[in-house]
C-alpha cells in the first residue's frame, strides 16, 4: 500500500510540474498548442520530462519504497564487508562510491539506481545475504556496480523518453485522423466529438504503450547480459554463475505442483517479450559459453 500511495503522489507531482513547464515553453516560444509543432513539444516535455524526473528521484523513491537502510557506519562484519566490496569494485569500475544499503526481504534480490555514475545506490536484500555465500554475493554486487558503470539507468531513461514521446505524439496524430474521418459533416455536437477524440487517444496510448514497452524490455534484457559479464569480471565467473543458479533454484522451489503453471520460469513466449530480465537459464548459458 505504501508503494502504491508513493507512486500515485509522485506521478501527480510530476504531471503538475511538467504542465507548468509546458505552459511556460508555449508562452516563451510562441508556439500554438494545437499545431503539430505544439503537439510534438508537448509529447517531448511529457515523454522525456517524466522519464528524467523519475531518474532524478530514483534513489529517494527506492529507499522509501523498500525501506532500505543506508550503511553510514558499518555496525557489524557483514555491513563492513558490503561497503568494502562495493568500494573496491567501484574503484575498479572507475565510478564514484555508491551508497550501500540493505532492505528487509526474504527473497534474494538486489538493485542499483541513481541519476549518474557518481551518485548511485546499491542495495541488497537480507534474503540474499542469508542464502548466498560470499563469492556469490560479491558477484551480485559486481553485477549491480556494472549497471552503474555502464550507464544503464541513463541509457534506459533516454530510450524510455524517446518511446514515450512517440507514443504520446502518434496517439494524438492518429486519433485526430480517425476523429476527423468519422465525424464527417456532423460538426454540431463538438462535445461528443471531443469526447470521442480523447477516448481514441486513450485507447491508442495503451496500444502504442504496449508496443513501446516491448522495445524498452528488449534493451533492458541486453543490458542484463552485459551486467552479468561485468559481475563475473569484478568478482568471479563461477560466483556469478553460482548466484544465478541459486536464484533459479529458489524460484523453482517456490513453484511446485499445480502452482508451476503460474510461475515466472514457465512464462509464455509472448510474456517473455515484456520481461526486463532474460530467463535465468539463458543468462547462465551465456556466461558459460563466454568462458
Amino acid at each position: 500500500m505504501k508503494r502504491v500511495i508513493l507512486f500515485l503522489l509522485t506521478n501527480i507531482a510530476v504531471m503538475v510540474t511538467l504542465s507548468i513547464v509546458l505552459s511556460i515553453l508555449f508562452a516563451v516560444l510562441g508556439i500554438n498548442n494545437q499545431s503539430t509543432g505544439g503537439l510534438l513539444l508537448m509529447a517531448g516535455v511529457f515523454g522525456f520530462g517524466g522519464a528524467f524526473i523519475s531518474l532524478l528521484m530514483s534513489k529517494w523513491i527506492a529507499k522509501r519504497s523498500t525501506g532500505a537502510y543506508v550503511i553510514e557506519q558499518p555496525r557489524n562484519a557483514t555491513e563492513r564487508w558490503l561497503v568494502d566490496t562495493v568500494r573496491r569494485q567501484a574503484q575498479r569500475a572507475e565510478i564514484g562510491m555508491p551508497e550501500v544499503a540493505i532492505f528487509d526481504s526474504p527473497e534474494m534480490n538486489a538493485f542499483a539506481t541513481g541519476a549518474n555514475k557518481n551518485n548511485a545506490l546499491v542495495a541488497v536484500s537480507t534474503g540474499l545475504l542469508d542464502n548466498m555465500d560470499q563469492d556469490e554475493a560479491e558477484a551480485v554486487l559486481g553485477h549491480e556496480v556494472s549497471h552503474i558503470a555502464n550507464g544503464d539507468m541513463v541509457t534506459l531513461t533516454l530510450i524510455q523518453g524517446v518511446v514515450n514521446t512517440f507514443v504520446i505524439f502518434l496517439a494524438r496524430i492518429v486519433a485526430g485522423i480517425i476523429s476527423n474521418a468519422t465525424r464527417g459533416n456532423n460538426s454540431d455536437n463538438s462535445a461528443v466529438g471531443g469526447f470521442a477524440y480523447y477516448a481514441i487517444v486513450f485507447v491508442l496510448e495503451i496500444l502504442f504503450g504496449i508496443l513501446a514497452s516491448m522495445v524498452v524490455a528488449w534493451f533492458s534484457r541486453q543490458r542484463e547480459y552485459r551486467a552479468d559479464v561485468g559481475g563475473a569480471n569484478l568478482a568471479s565467473r563461477q560466483g556469478m554463475i553460482g548466484a544465478l543458479e541459486k536464484l533459479k533454484y529458489s524460484q523453482e522451489s517456490r513453484l511446485e505442483g499445480s502452482m508451476m503453471a503460474f510461475g515466472i520460469n514457465n512464462r509464455s513466449r509472448l510474456a517473455s517479450l515484456f520481461a526486463s530480465h532474460p530467463p535465468l537459464d539463458e543468462r547462465i548459458r551465456a556466461l558459460k559459453s563466454d568462458s
